[in-house]
C-alpha cells in the first residue's frame, strides 16, 4: 500500500490533506486495486469481496456528492486517476 504523500499528490488541497472528498477517493481507489488483485489469486475469499463491495459503495458516494458539490473538482478527480464517468 502506497502513504498518503505518494496517493495523488496534485489531488490534495494543502501539504497535509488527508480528508477532503478527492482524496479520500484516491486512497479508496488504490485500496480497491490493492483488494482487486489479492482476489484474483485468492477467488474464495469472501470476506475480502464483502469490504471491497462496500468500499467501491463509498467510493460512488463520495463521487456523486463531489459531483453535486463542485463538478470541475470531480472532473480532475476522475481524469487524475483514470475512472470513467
Amino acid at each position: 500500500m502506497e502513504t498518503n504523500e505518494k496517493i495523488a499528490p496534485d489531488l490534495r488541497l494543502h501539504e497535509k490533506d488527508v480528508g477532503s472528498a478527492s482524496v479520500q477517493i484516491a486512497r479508496l481507489t488504490a485500496r480497491i486495486l490493492h483488494i482487486g488483485n489479492h482476489l484474483k489469486t485468492h477467488s474464495k475469499d469472501n470476506h475480502s469481496r464483502r469490504g471491497l463491495i462496500a468500499m467501491v459503495s463509498l467510493r460512488r458516494k463520495l463521487l456523486a456528492y463531489l459531483k453535486r458539490k463542485t463538478p470541475e473538482i470531480h472532473a480532475q478527480t476522475l481524469s487524475s486517476l483514470g475512472l470513467r464517468k
